[in-house]
């Protein structure tokens, strides 16, 4: 009998690879290739996150990131993730704070927009992750149903038609913004 034992990738082993052009997260060491998820997705990620940025910024709230920010979530194997969209409070990371690597520290909100091939049970899970490494808030867009999934620590996930609308509850005191302003341009 002959095993073969696979070397497990560093959060330092991801940042070189992106340098060479490999995009990716590292779940629990082991890589896992990501790839353009579409223009529909891109947009939706862009109206998202001018949204919250023309909320957060003016009140100095704290830090909004993209995908390519990643966040080092687990260490030995290390765990790095990237959110479509994450907000981060002042409180957890100063705004003059310069990070060249990866965040160590859990959001407060994640935004997740499902892509194409993504099963509805997959973005489920990846909701469930984060709310299981501290983050508060997690909004998942379905864009073929043009809905958001709201999911909360100890609370029934909340699904919000595109008559719905968002809430930034505790996190984001005073944010809302219809679902429909993610779809309609």
């Amino acid at each position: 009998m002959t095993t073969t034992q696979t070397r497990l990738l560093t959060a330092a082993d991801l940042l070189r690879l992106d340098t060479q052009g490999v995009r990716g997260e590292l779940i629990r060491g082991v890589l896992c290739e990501t790839m353009s998820a579409g223009y529909e997705h891109g947009q939706i990620v862009m109206r998202m996150g001018a949204l919250l940025m023309n909320f957060i910024a003016p009140k100095r709230l704290g830090t909004l990131v993209g995908s390519d920010a990643g966040v080092w979530l687990e260490r030995d194997p290390d765990t790095v993730r990237e959110p479509d969209i994450a907000f981060t409070s002042a409180e957890k990371i100063p705004l003059n704070a310069r990070i060249t690597g990866y965040a160590e520290v859990a959001p407060d909100l994640v935004v997740e927009v499902a892509s194409p091939g993504d099963s509805r049970r997959a973005v489920h899970d990846k909701a469930r992750m984060w709310l299981s490494h501290g983050v508060r808030l997690v909004w998942v867009v379905q864009p073929d149903t043009r809905s958001v999934d709201v999911h909360r620590p100890d609370a029934a996930v909340a699904t919000l038609d595109a008559d719905g609308v968002l809430d930034g509850l505790d996190i984001l005191p005073g944010f809302r913004c219809g679902v429909s302003a993610l779809f309609d341009p």
